[in-house]
């Protein structure tokens, strides 16, 4: 903080800007902002705010940058990379969204909704639901989850392959920058071509160059077709030669790809209540995949159905289960969502969110899995993800019975392997979970220079006192 800013001085200015009730300084009531959602990280903040409008969001930010104080933006708090904790310096404030969580418009005949940054994403997957339209950003956490928190990461989600990352499903933003000004590009125009695209710059961001405050989003046609199926593959390569197949089969109707090991079935069907073994036989890999379409005529289950036959008799898989139902349908889909809660259930992970040249994944398995099979012998691999864009999630458990400090204490050495053999491959150590804290390292060792230079020159340009969610994504020295 600025010379003779003293806490007393910055409190009394947060309660006469928001009013007492909004300015959190209760330890047992701040808890919960100041730890992240992998319990990785805890911080401590002056106070935890939560204002109710822009213009507070405004106001605070200004008071922040004449004083000093840095200002670590926060939605739900569900983020993997630490990107939303305060620090342990006492000299940042907590800034959650929560309050700004109004639905401002939809407009079904443009395809559009305006959504404040502190709506929760699964409200608005039902209010376009209830518009006969779709948001198809679709996360494990959508339940708690914020829209801007969304935006600031980039999230990818379930159904990248077919709708792409939260940065193709975005209009226009309302952003609040460090010194207050608000930027408002909340147009809901598909074509402006009227210089630089400023909007992109925050999408990603981590809240490092100002915060949103607002998103207009796009919504497409709702699916009234939709075909489920769960797979037994011959191996990784097996599920990306069915991915081509049944991208050509459908008229690129896949909407999701899920590549599942058996190991993660069997962790999701010992801890997650509820969760049943899909098929009668036990087989090494699996995939999840849906087809949809937002026309009814459209026959998803014969189009799948014929295509999963002939992949068995091109020795692609070995068995497959289509859901006849909705209940079908969904308890495929809570197996794939248990595996990170049943992960953390079996003990400590070491948890990689990379990303390959789908054509590359193969052969990236095959050598990162037999060096940890080589090297790291109390470890069991559970690589899953979203294979149909090429996101891998390569996480590393501990067996029963390892010691888990032993075990944790071996994740950089682990880490520094898989990034480096991913990075050979020309992949990115962070497909869709963002930098946050966690992985500033990472960046600053694979970014190329240029890159680097390029991202603190805009970093200087929009918050050139260095305030904004200070030591996340970027080494500004």
């Amino acid at each position: 903080m600025a010379a003779g800013v003293t806490t007393k001085v910055a409190l009394a200015g947060f309660r006469r800007m928001l009013g007492a009730d909004a300015v959190l300084t209760d330890p047992e009531v701040t808890a919960p902002y100041l730890t992240d959602h992998r319990k990785l990280y805890e911080g401590t903040a002056l106070a935890v705010l939560r204002p109710g409008s822009v213009g507070e969001v405004s106001e605070l930010l200004a008071f922040c940058n004449g004083t000093g104080i840095g200002v670590v933006p926060q939605g739900g708090n569900t983020g993997y990379c630490g990107g939303a904790t305060p620090d342990d310096s006492g000299r940042q404030v907590v800034l959650s969204l929560a309050r700004l969580a109004r639905l401002r418009r939809i407009d079904a005949a443009n395809y559009s909704m305006v959504a404040e940054a502190g709506c929760i994403l699964a409200n608005l997957q039902r209010e376009a639901e209830a518009a006969d339209r779709f948001f198809p950003l679709s996360l494990g956490s959508e339940g708690s989850c914020q829209i801007g928190g969304n935006l600031s990461t980039n999230a990818g989600g379930l159904n990248v392959l077919r709708y792409g990352m939260t940065r193709e499903l975005v209009l226009g933003l309302e952003v609040v920058l460090a010194d207050g000004r608000v930027l408002s590009t909340l147009g809901e125009l598909r074509k402006d071509n009227t210089g630089y695209d400023l909007k992109s710059l925050f999408i990603g961001a981590e809240g490092t160059l100002g915060v949103i405050t607002a998103a207009s989003l796009k919504l497409l046609p709702r699916p009234r077709a939709i075909a489920t199926a769960f797979v037994a593959v011959r191996g990784v390569a097996a599920a990306v030669d069915l991915l081509g197949l049944l991208r050509e089969a459908s008229g690129d109707r896949v909407s999701s790809f899920e590549l599942i090991p058996h190991v993660a079935v069997d962790l999701t069907i010992r801890h997650v209540p509820g969760i049943a073994q899909p098929l009668a036989g036990e087989y090494p890999w699996y995939v999840l995949c849906e087809l949809s379409s937002a026309r009814t005529a459209d026959a998803l289950d014969g189009m799948l159905e014929d295509a999963l036959r002939d992949a068995m008799d091109g020795g692609l898989l070995d068995d497959a289960a289509l859901a006849q139902n909705e209940r079908q349908r969904a308890a495929f889909w809570r197996l794939r969502e248990s595996i990170p809660e049943a992960q953390r259930i079996e003990g400590p992970s070491l948890k990689h969110d990379v990303a390959l040249p789908i054509g590359k994944l193969p052969r990236f398995v095959e050598e990162a899995a037999a060096w940890i099979a080589a090297h790291v012998p109390d470890a069991v691999l559970v690589a899953y993800g979203h294979v149909g864009d090429g996101n891998l999630h390569f996480n590393v458990n501990a067996r029963a019975g390892a010691d888990p400090l032993r075990f944790v204490a071996r994740a950089d050495e682990v880490q520094r392997v898989v990034h480096d053999l991913v990075a050979s491959f020309g992949g990115s150590v962070s497909a869709e979970h963002g930098i946050g804290r966690l992985k500033v390292d990472e960046l600053a060792r694979y970014a190329p220079p240029v890159e680097l230079e390029l991202m603190r020159a805009v970093k200087r340009a929009f918050d050139p006192n260095g305030i904004m969610n200070p030591g996340k994504v970027l080494k500004t020295q």
